[in-house]
């Protein structure tokens, strides 16, 4: 609708974890570099923790384009599962034989694998997504994973991403095992105020803005107050911004097109 009136090539502000429209504030480019560390210098656990709509996915996805042919990776972005269950998609990512039910041979074929692989000089690296949602006996489930290990080296690298929620429960007592070989954490906090418009005509960009639309000053500050620096809600609001400007006619966006933007979003009808 609104991207044949402003002359793009996409909308720009889908919330879909697409690593091109990937915004390197200052927090999005520490957290990708704490990754990027944990993983290439082989330090086993990773934590990377963030609000809902912070970009820990997008920042994911960026990892795994940035990873390249000497790894082999496998993502599993929905972990409410069994053990089992977790083990068998483990080994379907990563296009090993994921037939059977028994633990002793599934992780026989996994431990099989990661050895190969290494001879291969080949890491291999496990992203969890919406970590925060594996209940305890899953946790202690994907510790277990990390005793594969030679005597010098761990043969599976294991990053958890996920809301508060994970930090908090890895603080308790029961789970100190796994917080402690923990080594590589990181806490992916909301974009700058400063940021906020770089990160609006960068996503615009992406999506091949010739200079329309634009926000005013004033609507970029709205923008960041009303979505606390969170990139999802920044998004959220833009696009319905974008979609009241192209209702109105209007290049220059300003802020109370972002007001009823807001409204809208909101179900406020005054």
């Amino acid at each position: 609708m609104y991207e044949a009136f402003y002359g793009l090539s996409a909308a720009p502000f889908s919330i879909t974890p697409d690593p091109r429209y990937l915004f390197f504030s200052r927090r999005h480019r520490e957290a990708f570099d704490h990754m990027l560390y944990g993983i290439t210098q082989r330090k086993g656990f990773i934590q990377i923790t963030g609000e809902v709509g912070a970009g820990k996915s997008t920042l994911c996805r960026a990892i795994l384009e940035e990873l390249g042919e000497g790894y082999a990776t496998a993502l599993i972005f929905n972990p409410v599962m069994s053990g089992i269950q977790l083990l068998r998609a483990i080994l379907h990512e990563l296009d090993i034989d994921d037939r059977g039910n028994d633990r002793l041979r599934l992780t026989q074929r996994l431990n099989e694998f990661l050895l190969g692989r290494t001879q291969a000089a080949q890491d291999v690296v496990l992203f969890i997504d919406e970590a925060q949602d594996l209940s305890d006996e899953m946790l202690e489930e994907v510790r277990l994973l990390s005793n594969l290990e030679t005597d010098d080296r761990k043969l599976l690298q294991i990053v958890l991403l996920g809301q508060p929620e994970l930090r908090d429960r890895l603080e308790r007592s029961e789970l100190r095992q796994l917080r402690q070989r923990i080594t590589v954490r990181y806490h992916l906090g909301p974009i700058d105020p400063e940021e906020t418009e770089a990160y609006i005509r960068h996503r615009l960009s992406v999506a091949g803005s010739n200079g329309r639309p634009t926000f005013t000053p004033v609507a970029v500050r709205t923008i960041h107050r009303r979505s606390r620096g969170v990139p999802r809600l920044i998004n959220a609001i833009c696009d319905k911004t974008l979609l009241v400007g192209y209702v109105e006619g209007r290049d220059l966006l300003g802020w109370r097109q972002v007001r009823r933007a807001v409204r809208d979003l909101e179900g406020d009808d005054r």
